[in-house]
């Protein structure tokens, strides 16, 4: 018994140093638990590009274009993280003006790792942030899966990075004037969502529809690949959204709870009209809805309720069905994998509903129709900002690259074969799939 007592005191007070020691180490600035969750959600951003959003486009196209599309999100993850370190952080987030950072932080610069940003060390939220410059615009290019040159795709995704995306970063989260606007952005509805479903549409628009669309059926070739991608994106958005707080608290909670249970409405209420509009209830379907509820919470998330983010995920369902059944139809264009129904559109109603929604008192000194309105121009501006600078940069590189979509005879073949000389499937012979 003694021998117990003089433990538990031994093991307390151990305790109790312990406790002493992290909270004088988080008031000088750095917390050690707020570093590990960032530490672990850039890991789940991560994971939402490769393998998640790889597998969830992949699976969508057809079999002789499925390593094209691997081989864009992968390329995006080399090759945005290099522009990123060098000079895309330093734009979004650096000292300038309201709409763009400056150089200050090129290739990093003046940060080391004692230098904190907030809690965590700068290093630590620069590859967070870098986490979300990466599956941006690998979004895209499933509004233009299937049709892009290789080293197209390589030029417009730099360039956009740093003409679209870092501006953007900078006006929302890095002291421009959207977020001193008074616009709420949590993890990415304006910046992410809408930029590259917007600019992604402008991008299928310029460079035409698939030959034989849309007489020529053009079915998924792989559905279970698309339901353990989108398993993926589901698992990886945590980090997205509930990362997005930079520290493990009470914010991070609620995000990560709504963030579940929006994609959790949107899954339910897409089935359903579907059900009623079809007949039948499909697994693309759902895979497409629960990306449409994450998309739609992405803004919000950190601002509204569970019952708000019920709201936000049936909203998600109820206008991202609209859109890609009824949209894009009816206008014609060519968005091969729902980009802009899905990213646009959700990321539209996902910026405005944060407004609807707000818990009372997230907004010191502003109505809720004010903040309704800062809501609406920003997603206004986000649009125009995103489609004129797209077209801006598609017709500059295609001055200088000369024609940006493969030949007819290229994608006959198939972008895998054209473009990278590989298929994703063989024959037991040995045969190439394509």
């Amino acid at each position: 018994m003694r021998t117990g007592a003089r433990g538990s005191i031994s093991t307390f007070a151990g305790l109790l140093v312990l406790s002493g020691a992290r909270t004088a180490f988080a008031q000088d600035g750095l917390d050690s638990g707020d570093t590990a969750w960032i530490l672990t959600s850039s890991v789940l951003v991560l994971l939402m590009t490769v393998p998640g959003l790889a597998l969830f486009y992949g699976g969508l196209v057809r079999a002789k274009n499925v390593l094209s599309v691997l081989m864009q999100c992968l390329i995006s993850a080399g090759l945005i993280g290099v522009l990123w370190i060098l000079v895309g952080y330093s734009l979004a987030f650096s000292d300038g003006n309201a709409f763009v950072g400056g150089l200050s932080k090129f290739a990093l610069a003046g940060i080391t790792p004692d230098t904190l940003s907030g809690t965590i060390p700068e290093y630590v939220f620069v590859m967070f942030q870098a986490m979300f410059a990466i599956i941006t615009p690998a979004l895209m290019l499933g509004a233009f899966a299937e049709r892009m040159r290789f080293s197209a795709y390589l030029a417009f995704i730099s360039v956009w990075v740093l003409v679209v995306y870092a501006p953007l970063a900078h006006m929302v989260w890095g002291g421009g004037w959207i977020g001193e606007y008074g616009a709420k952005d949590f993890a990415g509805g304006l910046v992410v969502h809408m930029s590259s479903g917007f600019s992604a549409l402008i991008a299928a628009i310029y460079l035409g529809k698939r030959r034989g669309y849309p007489r020529t059926l053009m079915p998924p070739h792989n559905l279970p690949l698309t339901v353990m991608g989108a398993a993926l994106l589901w698992v990886g958005w945590f980090g997205f959204n509930a990362g997005s707080a930079l520290a493990a608290n009470g914010q991070a909670g609620l995000a990560f709870l709504t963030t579940h249970t929006a994609a959790a409405t949107a899954v339910v209420i897409w089935m359903v009209i579907e059900w009623l509009h079809r007949g039948k209830p499909t697994v693309l379907g759902g895979a497409t809805a629960a990306v449409a509820g994450l998309v739609a919470i992405t803004p919000a998330c950190a601002s509204v309720t569970p019952l708000g983010a019920i709201a936000v995920g049936a909203g998600a369902g109820i206008f991202c069905y609209m859109a890609v059944t009824l949209l894009k139809p009816a206008l014609g264009y060519d968005d091969s994998l729902d980009v802009f129904g899905v990213h646009g559109i959700g990321g539209m109603w996902g910026a405005i509903a944060t407004g609807l929604f707000l818990v009372h008192g997230a907004t010191e000194g502003v109505s809720w129709g004010a903040q309704v309105m800062k809501q609406i121009v920003s997603v206004g501006f986000t649009a125009v900002f995103a489609c004129g600078m797209t077209f801006v940069i598609l017709l500059v590189l295609r001055m200088v690259m000369g024609d940006l979509r493969v030949t007819d005879e290229e994608e006959q073949e198939g972008l895998d074969l054209s473009q990278h000389s590989e298929s994703g499937y063989t024959t037991s012979s040995g045969t190439l799939v394509g």
